[in-house]
């Protein structure tokens, strides 16, 4: 992944994306103004809703592209 950044703010789950091909969960969130989607058949596809509107800091960079978040921990 690169240009990782820390985020701090409230996580807002926008929308869930269609599953991965070996059928895992993907969302779109935002944090801090920043959107972001979870990895392709990472565990944070099954965790992200348990930090739905709380505070978090966490890491968003670019794989592929595309902004992904991981790391997330309750702030």
């Amino acid at each position: 992944m690169k240009s990782v950044r820390r985020h701090t703010g409230i996580l807002n789950v926008l929308e869930r994306l269609p599953s991965s091909i070996n059928g895992n969960p993907r969302y779109l969130v935002e944090v801090d103004g920043y959107q972001a989607r979870t990895a392709v058949d990472s565990s944070w596809g099954y965790s992200v809703n348990n930090f739905n509107g709380k505070k978090v800091s966490c890491d968003i960079g670019l794989h592929y592209g595309v902004s992904t978040i991981e790391n997330i921990k309750a702030a």
